[in-house]
């Protein structure tokens, strides 16, 4: 009885963030529920000739999705929904033809003009004629929405394992322009547990690119694997970051991903950004 009320607690809050949408909470901050009242009201009191005259960043709701070029859609979608417990918004696919390849490639196609070569050499697909289709998937969490994305040829089917492109083998994050995706773990969750947890199931599951590094130094996956449960997580306890705990970690895609723990005092830190810029919006 026990975890069906949990579940239909989790079922109840899911929906409701569903419906408020993803971009009131930016996910590191927690603000009251009244300041972000408070915020809505008096950015929404605006009207449409006063909200277009307005800066940029009072005509935004927040973040609304990132999104993540995947290679095998299945795979990528089992762990983001049946592992981190991700839900599906919905999916749509087959996107193709010359609006589409306008809309997300035109930059791409330029500069492979600019180059003098052919846009495939430089991972342009081709949706103008349709040889090769876009799919993607949404994927809800409580307060961010994950996209993924695959570009796959015409004769393969939705859900593929072969993408059109290969994959960037080097996913370091100090490349310029990597990015990555920041999963908020709760306040009172084992983070070490946490960390040994999601690396069993990955690997139950045969995702055996999601591996997340130690504190520890390590030269060989062997090493990796052999550290303490200790070494799991990295504790920040100099200011201003006290309170952050971190790890990196790959995913199945070899995307980096980050898991976060904002405790006191840093958590307070986000608090008051967020209320700072509540009361920005109100004025």
């Amino acid at each position: 009885m026990t975890d069906q009320a949990d579940n239909a607690t989790d079922m109840g809050r899911r929906t409701l963030l569903q419906s408020a949408g993803a971009a009131i909470v930016t996910g590191l901050a927690a603000g009251t529920a009244a300041d972000a009242q408070a915020a809505t009201q008096g950015a929404s009191s605006m009207s449409p000739a006063e909200r277009n005259e307005a800066p940029l960043g009072a005509r935004l709701q927040g973040v609304q999705h990132f999104g993540l070029t995947v290679q095998n859609m299945e795979r990528a979608y089992q762990f983001y929904t049946e592992v981190l417990g991700g839900t599906e918004v919905f999916r749509h696919g087959d996107f193709q033809g010359d609006e589409v390849q306008n809309t997300l490639l035109a930059d791409q196609e330029i500069e492979a003009n600019a180059r003098g070569v052919n846009p495939r050499t430089i991972g342009v697909p081709d949706l103008r004629s349709g040889a090769q289709r876009l799919d993607v998937r949404f994927i809800q969490f409580d307060n961010m929405v994950v996209e993924l994305l695959q570009y796959r040829e015409s004769d393969q089917p939705m859900g593929s394992a072969k993408s059109f492109a290969e994959p960037v083998e080097h996913m370091s994050p100090a490349f310029p322009r990597m990015m990555h995706i920041c999963f908020y773990v709760r306040d009172d969750v084992d983070f070490n547990k946490f960390i040994a947890d999601l690396e069993a199931e990955s690997a139950r599951r045969g995702m055996t690119q999601v591996r997340a590094n130690r504190t520890i130094r390590v030269v060989t996956e062997a090493d990796r694997k052999a550290a303490p449960r200790s070494a799991n997580t990295n504790r920040v306890t100099v200011e201003p970051s006290n309170g952050w705990e971190l790890i990196y970690c790959k995913g199945p895609e070899g995307e980096q991903l980050e898991f976060v723990k904002a405790l006191d005092p840093v958590k307070q830190r986000f608090s008051e950004a967020l209320a700072k810029r509540q009361q920005k919006i109100v004025r």
